[in-house]
């Protein structure tokens, strides 16, 4: 992606999310840029999992910003791209079930993610993961800071 594809209207974010081992401890990375400001956010928890932790990356993009804003979310994770923008409308039509009748998984970060969503003007995009795209191997970076510490090689 080049320089010349930014704008000065449009907030980006980058998330990603990591665990070292699946459960194990994980961490979130985000990083923000509108125009040429920027923001890194990063943190992490002892017992996760790597889609809790991409949930939590889109999460905490949200609710860094101060007021409603147009924003385009970058992550590589088909699960939080196709959740929010196909699968969610169907779970809560079936009260957070999915098609097999069961509890939609991580429905405490759905719930948040669809009600920060609902509040900006939000275009999800995928990108692929390590293909040296600069926004997405920066949240990776960050995301792999955010796991707690004693818990990293």
């Amino acid at each position: 992606m080049g320089q010349s594809e930014y704008t000065d209207t449009v907030i980006e974010a980058f998330t990603d999310g990591a665990c070292s081992g699946n459960p194990g401890p994980g961490g979130w990375g985000v990083w923000l840029r509108y125009g040429k400001h920027e923001k890194e956010l990063c943190g992490g928890e002892a017992h996760s999992t790597n889609q809790r932790m991409e949930l939590q990356a889109a999460i905490e993009a949200l609710k860094a910003l101060k007021k409603p804003s147009t924003i385009t979310i970058y992550s590589d994770s088909k699960y939080v791209i196709q959740g929010i923008t196909e699968w969610i409308t169907g779970w809560k039509k079936r009260g957070w079930k999915n098609s097999a009748k069961k509890d939609v998984a991580n429905q405490d970060l759905w719930q948040q993610l669809d009600t920060l969503n609902q509040l900006h003007d939000v275009t999800w995009q995928w990108v692929k993961g390590h293909a040296g795209h600069e926004g997405n191997e920066r949240a990776d970076e960050l995301a792999r800071q955010g796991i707690p510490s004693s818990s990293r090689e």
